[in-house]
């Protein structure tokens, strides 16, 4: 019965988020949030900031966050747009650079919200299958489109795409916008931000949410050219002002502000994932190269969907897609030390019973 919903909405299928549990307490290696706790500096902002001035709005243009971002990575504030989570910078981007009827490229395995937006939004897919080893079919992503959306590292595989075929991509597109979703490029890969100046058509979007550390404060910042930024702030503004609220604004200038808490963490976060891959490697699992803090496996005789079950009756939550291609791949956040650890052993328990 949808008695009421517009015509845009009747079919469309929303995106599915990871499992928050709330019945019992588990490992959550689901989500891909941070093992460990957001920056002191940002908890301490955040507490100082909630009290009376509460009752006020919070800055519409996000200015002292802006500040923070454009001393960090060194690019004017002008080129900075800041949202309530990498989510709706996208959705808004999607809205600012592609009207109804365009038709966009992104891959068959990427984030699955890609398409929701597109539907949302009137806009059309062209979906191109990645190649056989899940890298990225660099020519299909070039030419007869209106935009192309990639997320770099890609989700929910892992890899990277180079920097020299990013600019193949970007070079091939020179008249539409090239979105790069970067929300776990911290880990490891090669942030785009460097192409900015030879590039007015890339966009590059990153979140507080993985490296961060606070995916509960719902920040989210596009960089770009003052054109592209403008596009954004005039879809923000025809829908809502206020994106950010005065806690997510304190809180996120100082978490940028805290590079040597961010460095840390991140390196230990990999380390974890390079310890946690060499041992699923001893268990017989395929695991894809990644550059995230999240791993994407597989196992020759133990079928993905009996693990995905297994791990849950064992305190354990993976994120399982059933879908064509990756039906037998399951991507696992990395945790701490101690959470790998106990991952990995009820995985041995898991694959000799088997």
């Amino acid at each position: 019965m949808k008695k009421y919903w517009s015509s845009r909405i009747q079919n469309l299928v929303p995106y599915t988020p990871g499992e928050q549990p709330k019945d019992r307490k588990f490992i959550k290696l689901n989500t891909n949030e941070n093992p460990y706790p957001p920056s002191p500096k940002a908890l301490e902002a955040i507490h100082k900031e909630a009290g009376e001035s509460l009752r006020l709005y919070s800055d519409p243009e996000g200015v002292a966050l802006r500040k923070a971002l454009s001393k960090a990575y060194g690019i004017s504030e002008k080129q900075i747009f800041v949202g309530n989570g990498s989510d709706e910078v996208l959705a808004f981007a999607f809205q600012a650079y592609f009207g109804v009827g365009d038709t966009i490229v992104f891959p068959d395995i990427t984030y699955s919200f890609y398409p929701v937006y597109a539907e949302m939004f009137g806009i059309n897919c062209e979906i191109v299958p990645l190649n056989d080893d899940f890298t990225m079919p660099i020519d299909k992503l070039i030419g007869n489109n209106n935009g192309v959306v990639i997320t770099n590292p890609n989700a929910p595989t892992g890899i990277e795409m180079s920097q020299q075929d990013l600019r193949r991509v970007l070079e091939g597109n020179p008249d539409v916008v090239v979105i790069v979703d970067e929300a776990y490029v911290d880990f490891g890969g090669t942030s785009a931000l460097p192409l900015l100046e030879e590039y007015p058509n890339l966009l590059v979007v990153q979140t507080m949410s993985k490296s961060r550390s606070l995916a509960g404060l719902r920040v989210g910042y596009a960089f770009g050219s003052e054109n592209l930024i403008q596009a954004i702030n005039c879809v923000k503004n025809s829908i809502n002002s206020y994106t950010l609220d005065r806690l997510a604004i304190v809180g996120g200038a100082a978490a940028v502000g805290d590079q040597e808490y961010f460095e840390k963490t991140c390196s230990m976060v990999m380390e974890t994932r390079e310890r946690t891959v060499q041992r699923l490697k001893e268990l017989g699992f395929q695991v894809l190269p990644s550059k995230s803090n999240f791993i994407f496996i597989s196992h020759e005789f133990v079928p993905a969907k009996k693990l995905f079950a297994q791990l849950r009756e064992e305190g354990i939550l993976v994120r399982y897609f059933d879908k064509p291609r990756i039906n037998n791949f399951l991507r696992v956040s990395i945790g701490t030390e101690e959470d790998m650890a106990t991952f990995c052993d009820v995985m041995e328990k898991l694959v000799r019973q088997s």
